[in-house]
This record gives C-alpha cells, sequence and structure tokens, in this order.
C-alpha cells in the first residue's frame, strides 16, 4: 500500500510540474485565429520557452527568452483572468501600433501581415468601432499588443488593450488533436470529422 501510494503522489506531482513549468494542452473554442487555428484544433502550449515563472504570480524566476512579433501567446484574458485567449503578438513593449483601412504599421512602418485574414470588405471608421482604424498607441513596458489572425472577428487588444507580461501562460507549440467540436461528441459524424493532416502540425 505504502509503494502504492508513493508512486500516485510522484505521478501527480510530475504531472503537476509538467503542467505549470513545461507543457499544457490547450483547446481552440472559437474562430478568431482561422484560419491557423480551427475550433476543435487541442493544442501543446510551451510553459517554458519564455522563462520558469511563479504559480499564481506569474513572476519570472528563470528568463529565457521574451515573447516576438508573430510569436501565437495563449494568456490570462485582462477583463477575466479566468479565461484563457490566445492571440498572435503584433507589438512588443515600445512599439507604436497603427491600423489604417485595415493596415498594420508597427512604428511607422507597414507591417508584411501574411498571417491576418479579412472576410469583411466595409471598412468602418474608428468612430464606429477599433477594428480597421486604431490608433496610433505605444505598447507599455512590460505588456503586448495582440491581435487574432481572423481579423474581422477577433475581440483583441483592438478593444480591450494590452496583455501583461505576467499573464502571458506560454507559446502555442503544436496541434495534438484536431476534430469538430460542433458536432454530437458520441456520433459516427465526430469520429469522421478527425483531421488527421493537422495532427503533429507546428504551430506558427
Amino acid at each position: 500500500m505504502r509503494e502504492n501510494v508513493e508512486a500516485i503522489l510522484i505521478a501527480v506531482l510530475l504531472a503537476l510540474f509538467i503542467r505549470t513549468f513545461v507543457v499544457q494542452a490547450f483547446k481552440i473554442p472559437s474562430g478568431s485565429m482561422l484560419p491557423t487555428l480551427q475550433i476543435g484544433d487541442h493544442l501543446l502550449v510551451s510553459k517554458f520557452i519564455y522563462g520558469i515563472r511563479m504559480p499564481f504570480t506569474g513572476t519570472v524566476l528563470l528568463p529565457i527568452t521574451q515573447p516576438g512579433i508573430e510569436d501565437i501567446i495563449v494568456f490570462k484574458f485582462p477583463q477575466d483572468p479566468s479565461l484563457d485567449y490566445i492571440k498572435r503578438v503584433h507589438g512588443v513593449p515600445g512599439d507604436r501600433i497603427e491600423i489604417k483601412d485595415k493596415n498594420l504599421y508597427i512604428n511607422g512602418t507597414l507591417f508584411p501581415d501574411t498571417h491576418g485574414v479579412f472576410l469583411d470588405p466595409m471598412i468602418l471608421p474608428a468612430s464606429v468601432a477599433p477594428r480597421d482604424n486604431f490608433g496610433p498607441v505605444t505598447v507599455p513596458p512590460e505588456q503586448l499588443f495582440v491581435m487574432g489572425d481572423n481579423r474581422d472577428n477577433s475581440f483583441d487588444g483592438r478593444f480591450w488593450g494590452f496583455v501583461d507580461m505576467s499573464a502571458v501562460r506560454g507559446k502555442a507549440w503544436r496541434i495534438y488533436w484536431s476534430w469538430d467540436v460542433q458536432l454530437p461528441l458520441f456520433s459516427i459524424d465526430r469520429l469522421r470529422s478527425i483531421r488527421w493532416n493537422r495532427l503533429g502540425d507546428s504551430v506558427h
């Protein structure tokens, strides 16, 4: 009995250590990152790539690297830290961000936005919504500016501001499972919807 209990405790501690400091699984519930990430993608997120962080506080104990432009990150939603969001970084501390008629400018230079997808030909003025015309704003110290790839259908930094570095949970790394979660769970259609070609794909 003692050996079994010890083995279970060690397994639990290892699992908690890996989940806290190394890698964690997340799933995509919305289409804000289409087509890069699809609804029903299940991801492994690298937690150590941005440094070893203290649980609960997010304080970096051992810095390794910082989030960079075009990194896809998972973070605690600033307006509700109980929710995890996933977006692409488009501004790091000190960057000047501006969007003019759907075109992204970083530090006054037009950014080659190869990942941004625009499905709505309408361009909204800034007086209506910040979706297509935004800023200019400067990213504060220890914060990030993020947007979804599905640019016309993403609730992101244009609407609610910046992400604090301490709220970053990790960098999206690899897709380990993918299927259509909108289909009934215990159904042949759900099984048929498995996206075999996406399994194991790296996220970038």
